[in-house]
């Protein structure tokens, strides 16, 4: 069966306060909502991913998913309900689909595998936890204990056929639901319950995402990635150096750009995963490679930490040469560098230095960069 999952992201997030809804809001150093849609992409029973977004939300999702694998990013409605149908209408083929809210980013494979699994025998499934706390009624003051036997919580994703989930949407004639169980409930199916996760908490309130960043310090691990890399200077050529070009006599000679500053980075990216160098993954040797613009390998190496379930924290470059100089240059190189890799400029950092006319870069033959790449990655990997 091919499995759709459907991230209702739709919200304002008026709750969490904050200058972006809470679905854009940094979790750990990026989106909220790229949490669950990078834990979806990495699992091998999800064939689409279907984002669905408030009105005019469409540029901030787009820059928040940028290089992760989105099939569709749909806009929803006023109510969850009406998102949810929105997304429901944009699957491209799928049989089952899961359906998460963006407020949840800890999203274990585990409770996707447990969902997928119960939908052998079930017409949906959603994952839940015991109520273990006292509950009580309130009003004026601490009302009526009540009984907590055969109570749960319910968390997302909740998963179901298809035609099931869509035939529940058409015959809901109550108030707009919270919850696409209780319309599947309402409508005759049959909804199992699996394990749920702790770590599926909802991210609501101001204070929740202090929580949330305890959390996912808890479960990655600091890596760091060293770059270096060398281009020669050349007539007839242009200069590239961080994804600007850049008005000089001379330019960089290399099979590619030759953006000596790019490829130092995609090295220390690909190190900080220990994942090759950059000629393993872009053979010289290759001709398709040949004068390409160099933001491509930033951006497969963006790409693959993503894929990871990775967090690029910060990036340290430095140039080496006598000229061009580098310092006009800075800001355009680091909105650069921020864009590919989709993180904020105050997180790339731009140096230039020489070599006191010492060496190949003292005698201005060719440019010289370092870079120092910071993740974080699941300690699981």
């Amino acid at each position: 069966m091919k499995t759709a999952a459907i991230i209702v992201a739709a919200g304002k997030g008026e709750r969490a306060g904050g200058t972006v809804p809470k679905q854009f809001a940094l979790v750990g150093g990026k989106p909220m909502v790229a949490h669950s849609v990078s834990v979806f992409a990495r699992h091998p029973a999800i064939s689409e991913i279907i984002v669905v977004v408030g009105d005019g939300q469409h540029g901030m999702a787009q820059n928040a998913l940028a290089g992760l694998p989105v099939s569709r990013i749909v806009t929803g409605g006023a109510e969850r309900q009406h998102s949810v149908q929105a997304g429901l209408s944009a699957i491209a083929e799928a049989d089952c689909v899961l359906i998460h809210d963006a407020a949840r980013p800890f999203l274990a494979a585990d409770v996707i595998d447990r969902l997928v699994a119960a939908l052998g025998e079930s017409d949906g499934a959603i994952p839940a936890l015991p109520v273990v706390d006292t509950l009580a009624r309130s009003g004026d003051g601490l009302g009526d204990v009540v009984e907590r036997t055969g109570l749960v919580r319910v968390q997302t994703p909740q998963a179901f056929h298809v035609p099931a989930i869509r035939a529940a949407h058409d015959r809901w004639t109550g108030d707009p639901a919270t919850d696409d169980a209780q319309m599947a409930r309402a409508a005759g199916f049959h909804i199992c319950i699996v394990t749920g996760d702790p770590m599926l908490e909802k991210v609501t309130q101001p204070e929740d995402f202090i929580e949330a960043e305890r959390r996912i310090s808890a479960r990655h691990i600091t890596c760091t990635g060293m770059g270096f890399d060398v281009h020669r200077l050349v007539d007839g050529e242009e200069m590239w150096l961080a994804g600007v070009q850049i008005n000089h006599p001379q330019g960089l000679a290399g099979h590619s750009d030759a953006d000596v500053a790019l490829h130092a980075l995609t090295d220390a990216l690909l190190g900080a995963l220990g994942d090759g160098d950059i000629g393993a993954h872009f053979p010289p040797s290759d001709p398709q490679w040949c004068g390409v613009a160099s933001y491509r390998f930033v951006e497969h190496a963006r790409d693959l930490v993503l894929a990871a379930g990775g967090i690029i924290d910060h990036v340290d470059l430095t140039l080496i040469c006598e000229a061009p100089k580098i310092g006009p240059h800075r800001e355009p190189m680091r909105l650069a560098i921020a864009t590919m890799l989709g993180i904020s400029i105050s997180r790339i950092s731009v140096k230039a230095t020489t070599t006191e006319r010492l060496g190949f870069t003292g005698r201005g033959e060719g440019i010289a960069a370092q870079a120092i790449a910071t993740i974080r990655r699941p300690l699981e990997d």
